[in-house]
């Protein structure tokens, strides 16, 4: 059920754009674990399946929540939402302090530290730069073009910081994919063959896109780590930090009262609560 919980935080982040799937895995204690089960997976398959599929479930849900209406919480309840996520992010730092706190701080982790807080603040600054929305056809191209998009999209499960959902914006497919996921499940209930294979035309390319860049990502990731983990681990200090600042950014929110900065302080330490408690080694 643990497990479960925390596929369902990385899932809404995935879906949510600003906020990055790969930082809430940082925040729940399970990113270096999770790369690693994936770039072997066949090492020790039992055991890797076991970890992910509670994951993958608990993500499964997330997907089909958000499809349902997960806007409906950053609308009506905009304050408490972000800080809800901003908390659980926030919350993973003094994790992250503690695997870099006896080490000599050098000028390249700083750097590595700037350099990914300025890209996660660029992106947020992009997010108004929305591309034009996609109108999806049943072509070749196409197909090509949703295994491109599932593999940029992918960056947001693996690489800390990196939104892909915010990605999916900029390319125009943001609302077409997550409403052709909709879509999908409606047909599935209603049993309507037709509605399946037009949603299965857009899914099939892109999430095998989305497979295959998580493979790829995930084995690079892996060697940074093993090659280079003092600036790795500054590297996501840095999309830490930044993150709250982009989630700011791209939320859109109404005057300030105090109920708002009440509620908005109980929502923050339940999300900081959440994540350390998730964040604990089992």
């Amino acid at each position: 059920m643990k497990n479960i919980l925390k596929g369902i935080l990385i899932g809404l982040a995935n879906i949510i754009p600003g906020v990055s799937g790969g930082t809430m895995a940082v925040s729940m204690g399970i990113y270096d674990k999770l790369i690693h089960c994936i770039s072997h997976f066949f090492t020790d398959l039992k055991k890797n399946i076991l970890f992910l599929i509670p994951l993958g479930i608990g993500m499964v849900i997330a997907i089909i929540a958000s499809s349902f209406g997960i806007d409906y919480l950053f609308e009506s309840f905009p304050v408490q939402t972000n800080l809800l996520f901003i908390g659980l992010i926030l919350g993973s730092l003094p994790t992250m302090r503690e695997k870099v706190k006896n080490e000599a701080i050098k000028p390249g982790h700083i750097v590595s530290a700037v350099l990914f807080f300025v890209l996660v603040v660029g992106m947020a600054m992009l997010n108004g730069s929305t591309g034009n929305e996609i109108s999806i056809d049943k072509s070749v191209s196409q197909i090509i073009l949703l295994f491109l998009v599932g593999v940029v999209a992918s960056g947001t499960m693996v690489v800390p910081g990196v939104s892909g959902s915010m990605m999916l914006l900029l390319l125009g497919y943001y609302n077409p994919i997550l409403n052709t996921i909709k879509n999908f499940f409606v047909a599935l209930t209603d049993l309507d063959g037709k509605a399946l294979g037009d949603a299965l035309f857009v899914l099939v390319p892109f999430g095998v896109g989305v497979l295959v860049g998580i493979i790829v990502l995930a084995k690079i990731v892996e060697i940074v780590f093993q090659k280079f983990p003092l600036y790795a681990y500054w590297s996501i200090i840095g999309l830490l930090v930044s993150s709250p600042i982009a989630i700011i950014m791209v939320g859109s929110f109404p005057k300030i009262t105090i109920i708002h900065v009440v509620t908005g302080i109980v929502t923050f330490a339940l999300g900081w609560f959440v994540s350390r408690k998730l964040g604990e080694k089992e």
